[in-house]
């Protein structure tokens, strides 16, 4: 029987974890691993450029994205510019309107509002043409942005770990690392206090974990210590919605389910300059009114999205290995949520187009692990007028016309990886671990929370508890669709929940016969009593 300490060092190993120093780093509460923010190319000459037009008086426009890591990456960079500046504004773009990135109408706007200076995050670095229109109407442009690039490159200073000169140690921080490591470069410089960079790691944290970019390295770093000023910390716009929708404690798990939704709510159906505004308020007004607008805005796309979704399973037939609808009548603020609903449910890839105000059309996708939706949509890049992302999500815009041709395309590349690689399609239970009922411990649940934050790259630890007899069985919820019961070997009794999944499973729960069991282990104190209980997510 393996003692709690054996089980997390066999899960790090198996995560790329080997040594004693790699293993103390990962599980400390205050860890180190972090770089010199001059290290990414272009940092120097950017932030030379920045304070050089402060000094000189000059006029910044901070231009972000609509989703949470845009919204952040605002934030932060604002925060910092508070310290050296009041001529200074943000600009988020609209999603319905605008789309994602540089675009010339908003750069027209933003000349309108007097600016010199437009200094980016979280997009702009393929936004050649955007840029240059902006220099030939006389403005410099900083970028920093995180994303993928490929061909082309914007023609200015751009700051990004996946620069093609860069020599960065970590190529995956979130838009929001990138702005974080920004202000860390001109706290630097400027000698500005450390506050600026420990009252914004909140923040990082929450864009972090809300772009699912993995929770490892410095991103560990910036998440770990941003949690805990999320808990600690002053920001009252993120405490007050915390409370509305009953966080007592911010974890990853909450960020990624509770905090992220909201923000990304209001870009999807209002504006996300709402977000910014919450989160940069002081006063307790503003703080009230848009928390309660993000509620509004959350409470609007689950219903908008629960339609959507519906009306999007009467055009799968579940027989397809790329699954890409046209779908003229449904919300495009909400598609990328449905495709990636659609993708959990069918283990495919999902694109789904919509309808934008100018006639032409917009694409959100979300991809299986194996399949890299970046390369897919780049092979057939000729088809769009501008399209981004990674290898797990991407969004693109298109004429109308191409549509057919993109069909072709990536049902003909699905054929191909499903004639070279057909185990990409199948589905598979992972776990990390085999687990006997008398290794279910108190101090082993209390010892996987030192592996948070969970997410991407470093998903909850799951478990087997191979051949076991499921006892006494009861049904939970209105319609009994959740479960608890317990299974016992040699006096070893191990507490267990189903959740939703109940009716699906239940001539399993009561054949009395052994079955497998793959869930994770929560740790819970009630009524000042401590309890281990498993989470279970399939039974084989």
């Amino acid at each position: 029987m393996a003692n709690a300490r054996e089980i997390i060092e066999t899960i790090l190993h198996n995560r790329g974890i080997h040594t004693a120093e790699e293993t103390e780093e990962f599980l400390s509460d205050r860890p180190q691993k972090t770089y010199d923010p001059f290290l990414l190319t272009g940092m120097k000459e950017g932030v030379d450029l920045l304070l050089s037009e402060i000094r000189a008086g000059s006029r910044i426009c901070i231009y972000g994205d609509y989703d949470a890591d845009g919204v952040t990456a605002t934030c932060i960079m604002a925060a910092c510019l508070k310290r050296l500046t009041s001529n200074y504004f943000f600009y988020i773009p609209s999603r319905m309107a605008e789309g994602y990135g540089l675009n010339k109408g908003a750069i027209d706007r933003i000349i309108e509002q007097g600016a010199d200076l437009i200094l980016t995050v979280d997009c702009g670095c393929v936004s050649y043409n955007e840029v240059e229109y902006a220099k030939s109407k006389g403005l410099k442009v900083i970028v920093t942005d995180h994303h993928n690039i490929e061909d082309v490159i914007a023609d200015c200073i751009v700051i990004n770990p996946k620069h093609p000169d860069n020599q960065y140690p970590f190529r995956h921080l979130a838009g929001c690392g990138v702005a974080y490591k920004f202000v860390q470069a001109v706290q630097r410089t400027a000698d500005l206090p450390r506050e600026v960079l420990t009252e914004t790691l909140d923040l990082a944290a929450i864009g972090t974990i809300g772009d699912i970019v993995p929770l490892l390295d410095e991103n560990r770093t910036i998440t770990k210590y941003g949690i805990y000023n999320c808990n600690s910390g002053g920001r009252q716009g993120l405490r007050h919605l915390a409370d509305e929708i009953s966080l007592k404690e911010i974890d990853s798990e909450n960020i990624a389910f509770g905090i992220v939704p909201h923000i990304n709510a209001a870009g999807r159906m209002g504006t996300a300059t709402d977000a910014v505004d919450l989160f940069l308020a002081d006063d307790e007004a503003t703080i009230r009114s848009k928390t309660q607008q993000l509620i509004t805005y959350n409470r609007q796309r689950k219903d908008t999205q629960e339609v959507a979704y519906r009306n999007c399973l009467d055009y799968v037939t579940g027989d397809e290995h790329f699954i890409l609808l046209r779908m003229d009548n449904i919300h495009e603020g909400i598609a990328g949520i449905v495709a990636g609903k659609i993708k959990d449910r069918f283990y495919r890839p999902v694109i789904i187009v919509t309808p934008s105000d100018d006639g032409k059309y917009k694409g959100t996708g979300r991809s299986i692990p194996g399949i890299d939706l970046y390369e897919v949509l780049n092979n057939c890049s000729e088809l769009f007028l501008r399209f981004g992302g990674h290898k797990s999500a991407c969004g693109f815009l298109m004429e109308g016309e191409n549509y057919e041709a993109l069909d072709r395309s990536v049902h003909e590349q699905a054929a191909g990886i499903l004639q070279n690689s057909p185990e990409t399609f199948e589905r598979v239970t992972a776990y990390d671990a085999v687990l006997t009922p008398a290794e279910v411990t108190l101090e082993l649940a209390k010892e996987l929370r030192k592996l948070a934050p969970f997410g991407e790259g470093n998903p909850q630890p799951k478990f087997l508890l191979p051949d076991v007899i499921m006892k006494n069985v009861n049904y939970m919820g209105k319609d009994g669709t959740h479960a608890r019961f317990y299974v016992n070997e040699n006096n070893n009794y191990v507490n267990c929940v189903l959740f939703r999944k109940a009716l699906e499973y239940q001539h399993l729960l009561h054949s009395g016969t052994p079955h497998d069991l793959i869930g994770s282990l929560s740790y819970q104190v009630w009524n000042g009593q401590e309890r281990v209980q498993f989470m279970i997510e399939e039974i084989i």
